[in-house]
């Protein structure tokens, strides 16, 4: 920006009748004329002056002068020196140094081998047609010299002047035409005298220099003049040189591209902008770049329009761009306004590219406390997220590749020897199996049994392990701090095996089965919302895969609490929302737009700032019995094989008792509360056990049944007084230290 110059009239505004305007600049700008002048010729820049305000009109009351004029400007410069420091502290957008794609090496080699595939397809196009080319010119060059000829003809007799004489002779004007009669004669002699003398100079050089000059030149001579005269005689509809028609994988995204597409979505906005052509309303904020295997654009939407309304019409921007469905990824800007566009375009579509091979598939082994492979996204990027502190939840509609995103994570996990494996199966068809053989508990079934065994997995991780653990954690942290800083589990706690606080995975596919089970879904959605609340801390990782996300087949406060949510093709938007967190949909993040043919690829929540779309790795039957192979053996070299894996009987009746279930159902910290509520409460949390209970009327009679139940355990009731009355009830300290007996 350039600033306004001093006036270097010598003269006092007094003398020359100015006033002291100064112009507040948008673009480079003179100072303000007199009024005497006249108006200066309008330009393309902008001037918007403000009326004077704090600067006063010169008369001859007040002080003019020189310094008077000087001082006053030095105080519109320092107001416009404010204004550039408030402009310099506002935020800005800044670009890279280095390019992003040059940071990472994955990235600059797909770039790198995409300008060379570019160039090379053209080249070769472009090289095989040569013959085809060559033989055009030649075709065409009896028109380039009719061309020529035609042209000479007309400048060697002047035809330019023919209207000219017969409009002087038309119209009688005998001496107009007597001279232009005398002009054409005179031209048409000297320039047919020259031509003449050009052409025999011509021949004879021709003659002279051909008998002397080797055979190539000749005919590269010839061809030369035979390749002029047919680019001479080319044709406006007939190109000579073929277009390299390139296949979609190739072609280049460009701005024109992007605004034909959004003005073909009949957004009313984009199209008014469009033909406003105005940059305010609709521009691009970065140049369109090479990301990954495709082109990234960022674009900002006219005002009013967000970019839901452009994900909305995902289809039609597709058709716009005349790209696959899987290639166009519109995405929102979740840290700039609803407005703020980024648009990828891939060379191929997604379903439709080479899966990413999986790391580990080959050899490796992980630990639960840092990053694990998982899948990509569409930029062919790596995508690893970090199970331990965290829980999974998996959704989709059937046969989208659900069990096979879970199969990565349970490999993954398999493949820490220190973590324990606890997975069921309720669908029954095995597809989890291939992690039996390093499994603590395993079971795959659509039957009672099967059911029974995970929930009495899920009360022994929920009552026991969970209490356990946090005793052994808050022993830890008040004997060495140090050793234990946020009361969690590290890894050096989690190695340390006579702490009891390795890994511990719990996975459950299909789990609506679960949830929606009439005997058992009250007490396991209370069990899971715990281990998930309170497991992360403790080293328990919870893995829920669901083919029907619906608030009946997914507690609340289940899908609440999950910190890892891969949503793959759901129909709606409450299935949508319900895996991926309240407002998903609404927001812009929606799995509804995903295709049957989208297998494995869904939007992938909680790994980074926003959501990605992923794709997870494809890991197929024999693969998996590979690599759990391997896992077993690493478990048996580390002494970790245990459980079902090692062919141990696992306890698979309910080895809880009334006590775990009081300090399950117990309310927050109150230290006593009255019977007949603790038997409302354990009657809804097990109702094949305490439903029985309710059937007694008599208040008295129904506490006696708990006082009875409690004996065996020494746990004595007592009359306590609440609200106003006197009940028998139970204090919390005494359930606890007779479960710690």
């Amino acid at each position: 920006m350039s600033y306004p110059t001093p006036h270097q009239d010598d003269r006092t505004a007094e003398e020359t009748g100015q006033v002291l305007n100064f112009p507040t600049v948008i673009g480079t700008a003179a100072p303000r004329p007199r009024t005497e002048d006249p108006a200066p010729a309008p330009t393309e820049v902008e001037v918007e002056y403000v009326e004077p305000t704090d600067v006063e009109v010169l008369d001859e009351d007040t002080d003019t002068g020189p310094a008077r004029r000087v001082d006053t400007q030095v105080e519109q410069w320092a107001d416009q020196s404010q204004w550039l420091a408030r402009v310099a502290e506002g935020s800005r957008t800044t670009q890279p140094i280095v390019p992003l794609w040059l940071r990472d090496r994955t990235e600059a080699e797909q770039v790198l081998r995409w300008v060379t595939s570019y160039y090379a397809h053209v080249a070769a196009y472009q090289a095989t047609r040569t013959p085809l080319y060559m033989l055009r010119l030649m075709g065409r060059s009896p028109r380039g010299a009719a061309r020529i000829l035609g042209t000479w003809g007309r400048w060697a007799f002047d035809t330019e002047t023919t209207a000219l004489r017969r409009a002087a002779a038309g119209g009688n004007r005998t001496g107009e035409y007597m001279m232009l009669s005398r002009q054409h004669s005179s031209r048409v002699k000297v320039r047919v005298t020259s031509s003449l003398v050009l052409a025999t100079a011509t021949l004879i050089t021709v003659a002279v220099v051909s008998p002397a000059a080797p055979a190539w030149a000749l005919w590269s001579a010839v061809w030369a003049g035979l390749s002029m005269l047919g680019l001479l005689g080319r044709r406006p509809d007939q190109p000579l040189i073929d277009r390299a028609v390139l296949p979609t994988k190739v072609e280049k995204l460009t701005s024109d591209a992007v605004l034909k597409a959004l003005s073909a979505l009949g957004i009313s906005e984009i199209t008014r902008a469009l033909a406003a052509k105005g940059d305010e309303e609709i521009g691009f904020t970065a140049p369109i770049t090479r990301d990954g295997p495709g082109w990234r654009a960022e674009v900002n939407l006219p005002r009013g329009v967000v970019v839901t309304d452009v994900i909305d019409k995902r289809d039609k921007l597709a058709s716009g761009l005349r790209r696959p469905l899987g290639c166009v990824w519109p995405e929102p800007v979740n840290e700039e306004h609803p407005g703020k566009l980024v648009l990828w375009v891939g060379d191929q579509a997604m379903n439709q590219a080479r899966p990413t091979p999986w790391p580990l598939t080959e050899k490796g082994t992980t630990d639960l406390f840092k990053p694990l492979p998982f899948g990509s996204d569409q930029r062919a990027r790596a995508i690893a997220m970090t199970l331990m502190f965290e829980s999974v939840l998996i959704g989709a509609k059937p046969r989208m590749g659900k069990t096979f995103a879970l199969r990565v994570l349970l490999l993954a996990a398999a493949l820490d020897p220190n973590a324990e494996l606890n997975v069921f199966e309720l669908k029954g068809t095995g597809d989890c199996q291939s992690v039996e053989k390093v499994s603590h508990v395993y079971a795959s079934g659509a039957d009672q049994d099967t059911m029974s065994t995970c929930m009495n997995t899920l009360r022994r991780i929920a009552n026991k392990e969970l209490v356990k653990r946090a005793e052994t954690i808050s022993r830890i942290a008040k004997a060495d701090p140090k050793r234990c800083p946020e009361n969690k589990v590290t890894p050096e706690l989690s190695a340390d095996r006579s702490l009891g606080l390795h890994p511990i995975v719990l996975a459950v596919d299909e789990c609506q089965e679960l949830f929606t089970n009439e005997e058992y879904k009250q007490e396991a959605a209370k069990l899971a919302e715990a281990i998930i609340k309170r497991g992360p801390a403790m080293g328990i990782i919870l893995l829920l895969a669901t083919q029907r996300p619906d608030s009946k087949s997914l507690p609340t406060g289940v899908s609440a609490n999950v910190g890892i949510r891969f949503c793959l093709r759901v129909m709606g938007q409450l299935e949508n929302d319900m895996v991926l967190g309240t407002s998903s949909y609404k927001n812009g993040i929606r799995a509804t737009t995903f295709t049957a043919k989208d297998k494995g690829i869904g939007y992938l929540v909680g790994v980074e700032d926003d959501a990605v779309i992923a794709r997870s790795a494809y890991i197929d039957g024999p693969a998996a019995e590979t690599i759990s192979e391997r896992a077993r053996a690493a478990r048996i070299a580390a002494g970790t094989l245990t459980g079902h894996a090692a062919g141990e009987e696992i306890a698979t009746e309910d080895t809880t008792t009334i006590l775990d279930h009081l300090l399950a159902v117990w309310p927050g910290d109150v230290d006593a509360v009255w019977s007949v509520r603790l038997i409302d409460a354990l009657a809804d949390y097990r109702p094949g056990l305490y439903a029985a209970w309710l059937d007694i009327e008599d208040e008295k009679a129904r506490a006696t049944q708990l006082t009875n139940a409690l004996k065996p355990h020494k746990v004595g009731t007592r009359q306590l007084n609440r609200e106003g009355s006197n009940k028998r009830g139970v204090d919390r300290e005494a359930v606890e230290q007779a479960a710690n007996r």
